[in-house]
């Protein structure tokens, strides 16, 4: 007998979850697509490209039955710990073999910022979020951590190249282990968003 508040997990039940999985992956290819149809020669630095991919994301999300709830405290603490974790190993490269500085008026930095925030969010809610609750409802939260970990470098590689393809899986196994410490989005999209935030004075 399933526990009271439950779903019992029989065959037709985890192929469901299975199918909806699936689903999710073939979105998430068609909105890769669509990013780079959009961003044209300006790839990974075109903000409407960006900005589409991040609206695409969401709406799916939020199709798939996604809501944002409350933000947790212990959420964020994870998040801010596992931005850490993420942007010392670039700090350390970067006082090591300083770079130029790009000059842009606040007003860019502002919509850049928005715009790069909005898709860090939109990836960890759709990846860590739904397509990690399918995965794991179906074949455990192993495999939830490694399917939407090679969905994640899998999408990157369209805009940086095989080439990021190791950091990107390392990445996304950072932020499948924020997932599972958390037990929700928020630790995630909050270390991704402000490592990637990191990257207007590191990279």
């Amino acid at each position: 007998m399933s526990q009271p508040g439950r779903l019992a997990r029989g065959p037709s039940v985890v192929a469901r979850r299975r199918a909806g999985a699936g689903e999710l992956l073939v979105v998430v290819g068609a909105a890769t697509v669509l990013r780079l149809v959009v961003a044209g020669a300006a790839g990974a630095s075109s903000e409407r490209g960006a900005a589409l991919f991040a609206v695409v994301l969401l709406a799916v999300a939020a199709r798939a039955g996604w809501r944002p709830g409350r933000l947790r405290p212990a959420g964020l603490a994870w998040g801010l710990v596992g931005a850490v974790g993420l942007v010392v190993g670039p700090v350390v490269l970067h006082l090591a073999v300083p770079r130029q500085q790009l000059h842009v008026s606040g007003h860019g930095f502002v919509v850049w910022a928005v715009v790069v925030t909005a898709v860090a969010v939109a990836e960890e809610v759709l990846l860590r979020g739904v397509l990690f609750g399918a995965v794991e409802e179906g074949a455990g939260v192993t495999a939830a951590v490694l399917v939407t970990t090679v969905v994640f470098a899998l999408v990157h590689v369209p805009l940086y190249g095989v080439g990021a393809l190791p950091l990107d899986l390392a990445v996304g196994l950072w932020l499948g282990g924020l997932r599972v410490a958390s037990g929700g989005v928020t630790a995630p999209a909050t270390a991704h968003a402000l490592a990637d935030l990191a990257g207007w004075w590191l990279w």
